[in-house]
């Protein structure tokens, strides 16, 4: 019996190495065919921008093509689940944005759990939000449209690209740290509500320096403050919120990859050193620079970042009271 014994734990032994064994000649040989990023927006957009070029540059350095799939819809809810629904093997990666975070407080039965059912990536870029205002407010400060809202409580519209939306929670998590009374105003898309804006229909908005700089500049709108702790290399001369005494108030908007829980450890170190290498080549690098802020990349920066974006995020649409649309 002691003899069977040993042979069955010897027998066992050698099946588990044989297991380790494998496993680790797969992920050695990984990936053998393509991988794809889901991205949560429609085509054309400057995520889909992001997502393209980067994965562009992954493709090169993995040996596969990486190929990007749009599913809209659900304010990135869609393309999450399809994300969620795939296999952890490393071949399905998903593209986010801040509304990743925000949904998950925002509609109450997702099928998935951001915190629990992925594990972050890396961080593929970091932008301000711009506060600008049309001329007729007159303000020019932080501290100024702070003061006019709480003196003309809710007079003071904000345009939005939608309940839940970044540009609708910067305003409300603005209101939870100042008590400023202003009124968001939904709009499908940043087009109109730029347009409104100068017109005067609406009286203020957080919009992307993208958007909004060529307006500043002709002095159809006024740049008020940055949204993010510090002032972005972007927009140097403009103050921040933070400056102006609203201590810790922080907001960017950020675009960044992630993987399903369970990816095997060697993939998800092949991936992030390939989106790390992808981020330093000149030609990402650059372009990413035009828009934005380039990170570092890394897992742990975006795991920090999202640390950070749940608590905040979680209390803003409990205090805003925000329901799906």
């Amino acid at each position: 019996m002691k003899m069977i014994s040993k042979i069955a734990r010897r027998t066992v032994l050698g099946a588990a190495l044989a297991l380790c064994a494998a496993a680790s000649a797969t992920a050695q040989a990984w990936p053998t065919k393509p991988v794809r990023i889901i991205v949560p927006y429609a085509p054309g957009g400057a995520g889909d921008t992001l997502a393209r070029n980067v994965g562009k540059k992954m493709g090169e350095i993995l040996g596969q093509p990486v190929i990007v799939e749009n599913k809209p819809g659900g304010s990135g809810t869609i393309g999450t689940t399809e994300g969620f629904k795939a296999p952890a093997d490393g071949y399905t990666i998903t593209f986010v944005a801040v509304p990743f975070v925000i949904t998950q407080f925002v509609f109450p039965n997702l099928a998935y759990d951001g915190s629990r059912d992925f594990i972050p990536l890396g961080l593929l870029q970091t932008a301000p939000l711009v506060l600008v205002v049309h001329p007729s407010l007159n303000v020019k400060t932080p501290s100024e449209y702070i003061q006019a809202a709480k003196a003309r409580p809710g007079q003071i519209t904000y345009a939005t690209s939608g309940s839940g939306s970044v540009t609708h929670m910067v305003g409300e998590l603005l209101k939870l740290q100042t008590g400023a009374d202003i009124v968001p105003v939904p709009y499908r898309g940043g087009g109109q509500s730029i347009i409104d804006l100068i017109s005067g229909q609406v009286k203020s908005a957080f919009l992307s320096p993208v958007e909004v700089n060529q307006h500043i500049k002709s002095g159809k709108i006024v740049g008020v403050a940055t949204t993010t702790l510090k002032r972005p290399s972007s927009m140097p001369d403009l103050p921040t919120f933070a400056e102006s005494g609203v201590q810790g108030y922080d907001v960017s908007g950020w675009f960044g990859l992630i993987l399903r829980t369970g990816t095997p450890p060697d993939i998800v170190a092949k991936l992030s050193d390939a989106l790390r290498r992808s981020l330093q080549a000149p030609e990402v690098r650059d372009r990413i620079a035009e828009t934005g802020e380039l990170p570092q990349g890394t897992t742990a920066e975006f795991a920090e970042l999202l640390a950070k974006e749940y608590p905040r995020w979680s209390r803003a649409v409990k205090a805003a009271n925000v329901k799906p649309e």
